[in-house]
């Protein structure tokens, strides 16, 4: 019995690795939270280009970026 008690305090899933579950999960809550925010900017460039009505300006920065007709610190104005 003294064996399955000291177990059930000291052990991986035991009362003394509570603490150690509360920081695991404060860390994953933190990472899930910047995915969100990453996932809702990808989001956002989807919409902008959607095929039916695709956003000229987005679509003029991503053609020069993949194309490599771009510098990093240039500023693309639209003209119109």
């Amino acid at each position: 019995m003294a064996f399955f008690g000291a177990y059930a305090v000291l052990g991986p899933n035991g009362v003394l690795a509570y603490g150690d579950y509360k920081r695991q999960l404060a860390k994953r809550e933190q990472d899930y939270a910047l995915l969100d925010k990453k996932r809702e900017v990808l989001r956002n460039r989807v919409a902008l280009l959607d095929p039916d009505h695709a956003n000229p300006d987005m679509v003029d920065e991503m053609v020069r970026k993949e194309l490599n007709v771009t510098h990093p610190d240039e500023v693309i104005v639209p003209l119109r």
